[in-house]
């Protein structure tokens, strides 16, 4: 295989990783040295291909802090690209009808794993909260929506999900502006639970109402969406 053939391959390597959830969104991939190594390459091969991600969006090289993933796809660079300047109401609107068709979906199809991840998220949601701290929360609850979104089982509903990954983050943290406060707090064990027993309709129902608290969080003289 020529050079170009095999930087390609590697290139090909490392989405795979990436879009497998080996190294998610923000997570710093292995250093050139052991990658090359893993990977069976020499290390400017495996620099030519991270350059060939990075410019594409998909990798983020940072200077002293190595490789971080960007995104998990091209599909999810694209979206964010296009996502600039939008209103945060019109999120929320694109989240309510993908998380209640999720939701819905994922009442009907759960399996055993689905149901346990839900119940680790929610935990570590509600631990996170406990403690005031927001990061952990932010990441828990983002890992409790893909979990609704991933029992759904439609692998693109979840890659389109994903598409605007940081604009859902966003709106998370827009959601605790305020701080983990009572006032700002918004249950979601009734959305697991209506998914655990299998309720499509209260599911759906959950959503809207979880949607609703938020817009109502973010923008309060909104009434509802």
């Amino acid at each position: 295989m020529d050079r170009r053939g095999l930087v390609e391959r590697v290139v090909d390597e490392l989405k795979s990783l990436v879009a497998a959830g080996t190294w998610v969104v923000g997570e710093r991939i292995p250093a050139e040295g052991p990658l090359a190594a893993q990977l069976g390459v020499g290390r400017s091969t495996v620099r030519e291909a991270v350059r060939a991600l990075a410019h594409v969006g998909i990798l983020e090289v940072r200077q002293g802090d190595g490789t971080r993933v960007r995104a998990s796809d091209e599909l999810t660079v694209l979206m964010n690209r296009r996502m600039g300047g939008v209103e945060h109401g019109h999120i929320l609107e694109v989240r309510a009808a993908l998380e209640a068709e999720a939701a819905r979906l994922a009442a009907e199809r759960r399996t055993a794993s689905d149901v346990e991840a839900l119940g680790r998220a929610l935990v570590a949601r509600e631990l996170a909260w406990a403690a005031g701290a927001l990061g952990p929360w932010v990441d828990a609850d983002l890992d409790l929506h893909l979990g609704v979104v991933d029992a759904a089982h439609n692998p693109f509903l979840s890659r389109v999900y994903r598409g605007f990954l940081d604009e859902l983050r966003a709106s998370i943290e827009a959601s605790v502006a305020d701080g983990l406060t009572g006032t700002t707090h918004i249950d979601h064990s009734a959305l697991v639970a209506a998914i655990r027993a299998g309720d499509s309709a209260a599911a759906v129902e959950c959503v809207r109402a979880v949607i609703h608290e938020v817009h109502t969080a973010t923008d309060p003289a909104t009434s509802a969406l």
